[in-house]
């Protein structure tokens, strides 16, 4: 995630302490939320996009707000320039590529702030069928779309929300589906560091730090906090240690290249890895070895064509997905650096994969993972259980499942 310099920590803090404008999300409109890296050929996704925005009738509306501005990029105006108007203009040519009918940039930027309330624009995107926000910086998009310190729409985004309650879609990846977020958007911060030192109001320059915006984003979606490049990123701790210490029982934690589309009362995902699905409602907070600790997190991990019932907490794989035999093996334990520490330079999906190994591993009832960092050193604990569920691909390895219990807390083995 890249940190925007330019906004003062007065600006952030006083956003901050504000109730979220728009704390119940709309219902009526689709929502596709990516959690970032979306590849140019992961045709699942975008001719999804393309089919809820109306096919060749779609009139589609791209904002790249959450990007570098020109003006900021030192490249602009060379073939190197990765900006707000080349990456709107990418987003364009693809869609239209996918068989959208009209797309066109919605010119919205740092560069351009009053544009947020600019008549002729609102009058363009009150014509539209779907709205594309790219990723880059969240922060990028509270600072454009919405009104500084009242935390209010500003006649765009108003006129977005209009279109959303009236059917239109609405698509983000990255910080652009992070946005779609209600109270305690996250703003940055790692797995081990939040841990450590907990949560943080506003956003700060070192990306370490786990920080929330209390008053949120734009609010679209409710049914949990929200999480991005997840597996990745090894997220599953920030996103933990977040809604324990803000009050939330739930989290979505979506995967590069893959999706969670959100349609009436039901979510579905798309793409190429998985969507986390973390439930607090049981999990106990405390502390241990001096520092904080939790258990009875539930872990689910859904991937392409299953679905999740928000209001009843449950989820169900595609028809015909059958429950996996586990294999006469045992998972590798410990796994060290569980979370892919920045500083290790590793790449990634390793505490998902662990989660996976455990589930396909009929003689493992447990599996420990290590923190990178020791002082201290955290452990995370996944455990299968009562109401543990796995699901395989027909090779015998396991994709999915569901009810994986977690805790963390510092360990000793180390000093």
């Amino acid at each position: 995630m890249k940190r925007l310099a330019m906004v003062s920590a007065a600006t952030v803090l006083a956003a901050t302490m504000l109730t979220p404008a728009h704390a119940e999300p709309a219902s009526r409109g689709t929502m596709i939320m990516i959690g970032g890296a979306l590849s140019d050929g992961n045709k699942e996704i975008y001719q999804e996009i393309v089919r809820r925005a109306g096919g060749a009738r779609a009139r589609i509306g791209v904002i790249t707000a959450a990007s570098l501005p020109p003006s900021q990029d030192p490249h602009a105006g060379t073939p190197m320039a990765a900006n707000s108007v080349t990456n709107g203009r990418f987003y364009v040519d693809i869609l239209k590529r996918y068989g959208a009918g009209g797309v066109r940039w919605i010119p919205v930027d740092l560069d351009h702030v009053a544009a947020a309330d600019s008549a002729a624009v609102v009058r363009q995107v009150s014509s539209m069928t779907g709205f594309v926000f790219g990723g880059g910086d969240q922060y990028r998009l509270v600072a454009t779309l919405l009104h500084g310190a009242a935390h209010t729409d500003s006649r765009v985004l108003a006129a977005i929300r209009a279109r959303f309650d009236q059917g239109a879609v609405v698509v983000g990846t990255s910080a652009g589906a992070q946005i779609q977020a209600g109270r305690d958007m996250v703003t940055g911060g790692a797995s081990y560091q939040a841990l450590r030192d907990g949560t943080h109001d506003g956003y700060f320059d070192d990306d370490t730090v786990l920080a929330d915006l209390p008053a949120g984003g734009f609010g679209l979606f409710g049914a949990g906090l929200l999480d991005t490049h997840f597996s990745a990123n090894g997220r599953l701790g920030r996103a933990v240690r977040l809604a324990s210490d803000r009050g939330h029982e739930r989290v979505f934690g979506l995967d590069p290249d893959t999706a969670l589309e959100a349609t009436g009362d039901s979510l579905r995902v798309l793409g190429r890895h998985g969507v986390s699905v973390i439930d607090l409602r049981g999990a106990t907070s405390g502390s241990r070895g001096g520092y904080w600790s939790i258990s009875g997190v539930r872990w689910s991990y859904l991937t392409a064509g299953a679905v999740y019932h928000p209001a009843a907490w449950s989820s169900e794989m595609p028809s015909g997905t059958p429950a996996l035999t586990p294999a006469d093996r045992t998972a590798v334990s410990p796994v060290e650096d569980i979370f892919d520490s920045a500083a290790a330079d590793h790449k990634g999906f390793r505490l998902t994969r662990a989660a996976l190994d455990l589930a396909g591993a009929g003689r493992s009832a447990l599996l420990l993972g290590m923190t990178y960092e020791t002082s201290p050193e955290f452990v995370v604990e996944l455990r299968k259980g009562d109401g543990f569920a796995a699901y395989g691909n027909g090779t015998g390895d396991a994709v999915a499942f569901a009810g994986l219990s977690v805790s963390m807390y510092s360990s000793a083995r180390r000093p």
